[in-house]
């Protein structure tokens, strides 16, 4: 007797169809005793190149339907990229940082950066720069590289009536969904093209319409 492979198994141990679903393919990897090494973020993009077979490309195989990886924010890291760039960053936990997708046109840039700035502020936060992320394109094709957006890393300051470290994430949440709606309700050219990829002081998102394979490459940081 065969089982019709649409159905799923029955309920038995820890197993529940219940909770089947849909999904691409994810990997966690941790150090469980909390130690950051480079070493983590290795293996994560390792366990992303072995997850290959569950994204999808279009009639180009080097245009990806998007990969991407998040992880703790690499707070060394970012204090000496910020150092070339005259930013001046707290202590680790003491600012928020996001990947924000801009317009390529630089009016509309510089129009969406300033409502994004502009929201900051009104949620009495500090702002307190911007950093352009290297990235390098020649392996994708043409359908991503045409809507590519501008990116940026954008650090936020916490203010000073904040002590307490999940009272700051809700309040990066609140910027990132307020400078969202702003920019998309406003008449500025490419607006579309905006989109805060995270806002946390605890995470760092590394992401775009990219092969796992690609990811790597398109992101010299990691």
């Amino acid at each position: 007797m065969t089982r019709n492979l649409d159905e799923f198994p029955q309920a038995q141990g820890l197993y529940d169809p219940a909770h089947e679903h849909d999904a691409c393919g994810v990997g966690f990897v941790v150090d469980i005793k909390g130690r950051k090494s480079k070493k983590i973020v290795q293996d994560a993009i390792q366990v992303l190149l072995n997850l290959q077979h569950r994204g999808a490309c279009g009639c180009e195989t080097n245009t990806g339907d998007g990969a991407g990886i998040l992880m703790q924010v690499p707070h060394r890291f970012l204090v000496e990229e910020c150092e070339r760039v005259n930013i001046k960053l707290p202590a680790e936990g003491h600012y928020g940082v996001g990947c924000v997708f801009l317009p390529t046109d630089p009016e509309s840039r510089a129009a969406c950066e300033r409502m994004f700035e502009a929201a900051t502020r009104a949620e009495g936060q500090t702002f307190l720069g911007w950093r352009t992320i290297p990235t390098v394109n020649h392996m994708v094709g043409p359908t991503a590289k045409a809507s590519q957006p501008f990116m940026r890393q954008a650090f936020i300051g916490r203010g000073p009536d904040i002590t307490d470290d999940l009272a700051f994430e809700r309040k990066l949440y609140v910027i990132r969904r307020l400078a969202r709606h702003q920019v998309r309700q406003s008449p500025i050219p490419g607006r579309l093209k905006f989109y805060i990829s995270g806002l946390s002081a605890r995470t760092l998102t590394y992401k775009g319409m990219l092969n796992p394979d690609q990811l790597r490459e398109f992101y010299p940081d990691l």
